[in-house]
């Protein structure tokens, strides 16, 4: 498909392979003998979905998955001490959880934006996360009820927005859960470059939890270049 497109040469990759801490090991060793080192191996750690366990315990997950290979970890916050408005002891984890991370690895903390209840503690939560050093602020870990909705996004790329004019500092934005489909896709992608701009439409600052995305983005490139969309049992990601 790729050489069907004039695309063969033009180094088009995901953003990064997200996988249980695990699992972390398994995937840099098949990255590599892929020839694909230049993908980065993100590990969802700290208990990920639900974040209830020991902070020691994510810590260290944390720990192990960075000495595996991780490049990049997400974390999840407390929803529970959201919604009990302990934001400093959000803001002492998040922090822990970023010094666990080490130099050289991004950490993008994900919000549990259904499990919020308002969207002033969406925008709260997104404020204490960045002032406490994340370089991504996340909707959804995919397993809630309600995942990444529009209304939410609009808040979140607000408070960075925000932190940006306060600090100067740019932080990456992440909708994930229920993203299923092209045009949702493109939506999301209006909203970053009308409420922060072209810059915020790199990788390095804008990602789409693709898990459920992948196989309707494959029924379009494929209705490219053949004029038909195929069934999703004739596609390999599907």
């Amino acid at each position: 498909m790729c050489l069907a497109m004039g695309m063969e040469n033009a180094g088009i990759a995901v953003g990064a392979v997200c996988v249980y801490p695990s699992r972390v090991g398994d995937a840099v060793k098949c990255l590599k003998s892929a020839g694909s080192v230049f993908v980065p191996v993100a590990s969802v750690a700290t208990g990920f979905p639900a974040g209830q366990t020991p902070l020691e315990t994510r810590l260290k997950e944390i720990t192990r998955a960075v000495e595996m290979g991780a490049t990049e970890i997400d974390i999840v916050i407390s929803r529970t001490k959201a919604l009990c408005g302990e934001w400093q002891e959000i803001y002492d984890e998040v922090k822990a959880c970023k010094k666990a991370c080490g130099d050289g690895v991004h950490m993008k903390t994900i919000l549990g934006t259904g499990d919020l209840g308002t969207l002033t503690n969406v925008y709260k939560a997104s404020l204490v996360a960045m002032m406490a050093g994340s370089d991504f602020i996340k909707t959804s870990t995919g397993k809630e009820g309600v995942n990444a909705t529009l209304p939410v996004g609009l808040v979140m790329v607000r408070a960075i927005r925000d932190y940006y004019h306060a600090t100067n500092y740019k932080v990456g934005f992440k909708p994930a859960g229920g993203i299923r489909s092209a045009k949702d896709a493109c939506t999301w992608l209006a909203l970053m470059k009308e409420e922060l701009g072209d810059e915020w439409l790199r990788n390095d600052l804008f990602r789409i939890g693709a898990s459920s995305l992948l196989t309707d983005i494959e029924r379009q490139l494929y209705h490219y270049v053949t004029g038909r969309y195929a069934s999703a049992h004739q596609l390999p990601m599907a």
